[in-house]
């Protein structure tokens, strides 16, 4: 290794100081006023952080207990932690038991053992699922509660065994508000239902991938049809599976009750057929086939289950509603609206934009009994369709809808979508609020419309009254001349009506 040694005229001739005398005297340290010291960082934080904490704490410890039996129980994948109030042989009170069957029936055995009355978990999804039944059928009062009502005080810390005794104590002192859960009935047509959307939503993927196989062999079929799985649609793609070729023989597939004629069809249909397009074609259809076979299965089954739910009561007999549209491949196999009609009571259907589906998925997620609902309001709140103020010192930082997945809260979007055309006095407020507001906040408007007639439907089972179109223009119009006067009187004028002048009054002309 070479080493550079530095030459004597480029070293520093500065001497170097001596190294400091050890002695034993201590040193002394410069001292500040108490005004003037530093305080340590963090300290101040950490003492309020302290102080807060411990002020939470005995503020529940003052709230007086309503659930003396209580349990809470953390929800996990493989073991469940579950924390009681007391033991019958004064053993510890937070046990773990294993999430599978043998040990849920050890779970639910060890809480009988401590005559525990009330057990409250967090939602979380498919863990808490088997055992959230498991729990109703052992005759327990379950509150499912969301997660970020049973958060940690900050500061603490977390493990799964301190979880389980906080859902305790917060469930003991009732400051655990439960998630909506259906009953037993709605709770398995809610599950066929929502495997049906499945069902649907990937079937349509197939759909898309037929039409990029068609689109790219230059068929030019989606911009002749509206659907390619319609009747006309079905029969074309169907023969060029089989090997027709000819776009003349494949335009007279052509339905009576299509658009277009079959001269733009045939030219329409003048592709490129190569051999794995078509084959992506072929398989795309035959997995379409069979995800309508289930589909079909599945409707049969739900065609029970709402016969199940039948009302025992006589209901008059159900008044019939012509057909808007056609029937659609994804339409029930089954007369819906019947079907709902004799398990609700009630036809959902005949407030403009709910059809069959909407109506279906409706009932699905909520049910028939609305009277876990107090009010309208708090109906709406929880469908997340009203606006979520967050308003601090006097002024409102926010009005937004609330964040969800709400599975009803979508249909009724989606129906108030469809009102975007209708005449109907629904149809025009949509319209009204698009010009107002724009499009996302004028569907959840409607949407929110929507809700408050299907709340007063099924609570207490109004009529509902269709109003047209122009009853929602006058209503308009009034309105806004009351607002006009009340205006011009707090600016000081008058307004007057200008009357219609007759020709009898008009000035004759010479």
């Amino acid at each position: 290794m070479n080493t550079r040694k530095t030459s004597p005229k480029t070293q520093s001739k500065t001497p170097r100081k001596p190294p400091p005398k050890l002695t034993n005297t201590p040193t002394k340290r410069k001292t500040q006023p108490p005004t003037q010291r530093k305080a340590q960082p963090h300290s101040t934080p950490v003492c309020s952080r302290v102080y807060h904490q411990t002020e939470q704490c005995a503020r529940l410890a003052d709230t007086p207990v309503t659930n003396p039996h209580a349990a809470g129980i953390d929800v996990g994948d493989t073991t469940h932690w579950v924390c009681v109030e007391a033991t019958p042989d004064g053993s510890e009170v937070t046990r773990e038991f294993f999430a599978h069957t043998p040990g849920l029936r050890q779970l639910v055995g060890w809480l009988k053992a401590c005559a525990v009355t009330t057990v409250a978990l967090e939602a979380s999804g498919a863990y808490g699922h088997v055992l959230y039944l498991t729990l109703l059928e052992a005759g327990f009062q379950v509150v499912m509660t969301p997660p970020h009502f049973t958060r940690q005080i900050k500061g603490r810390p977390k493990t799964d065994k301190r979880d389980c005794q906080w859902i305790q104590r917060l469930h003991k002192h009732a400051m655990l508000p439960s998630v909506f859960q259906p009953d037993d009935a709605t709770h398995t047509l809610r599950d066929y239902v929502r495997q049906r959307a499945n069902l649907v939503r990937l079937s349509a993927q197939h759909v898309q991938r037929m039409q990029k196989a068609l689109q790219l062999m230059n068929l030019k079929l989606t911009g002749v049809l509206g659907d390619v799985t319609g009747v006309t649609g079905l029969k074309i793609i169907r023969a060029i599976v089989a090997g027709e070729r000819d776009p003349q023989v494949l335009a007279r597939m052509r339905d009576r009750r299509c658009k277009h004629t079959a001269q733009q069809i045939a030219t329409a249909l003048d592709g490129r057929y190569r051999p794995e397009h078509v084959t992506e074609l072929r398989l795309c259809l035959k997995m379409w086939d069979a995800y309508q076979e289930a589909i079909a299965d599945l409707d049969k089954v739900i065609a029970e289950q709402l016969k199940s739910m039948k009302q025992k009561t006589q209901l008059p007999p159900l008044p019939k509603q012509t057909r808007v549209r056609g029937r659609k491949p994804h339409d029930p196999r089954f007369d819906v609206r019947e079907a709902l009609y004799l398990a609700t009571g009630v036809d959902l259907t005949a407030i403009e934009g709910i059809d069959a589906i909407h109506a279906l998925t409706l009932v699905s997620e909520l049910g028939s009994d609305f009277s876990k609902w107090p009010t309208v309001k708090h109906f709406t709140s929880w469908l997340g369709l009203c606006p979520n103020f967050k308003k601090t010192g006097g002024k409102v930082q926010s009005s937004r809808t609330r964040l969800g997945k709400n599975r009803a809260a979508h249909a009724l979007r989606m129906a108030a979508w469809s009102l975007i055309r209708s005449t109907s006095y629904l149809g025009a407020y949509l319209r009204r609020q698009r010009s107002r507001l724009g499009c996302p906040k004028a569907v959840t408007a409607a949407a929110h419309k929507l809700a408050r007639l299907v709340y007063h439907l099924m609570r207490y089972g109004e009529a509902y009254v269709k109003r047209t179109e122009a009853a929602y223009a006058e209503e308009t119009r009034q309105r806004q001349e009351k607002q006009l006067r009340r205006r011009a009187k707090e600016l000081g004028f008058e307004v007057r009506k200008i009357e219609a002048s007759t020709p009898t009054d008009e000035a004759p002309t010479t």
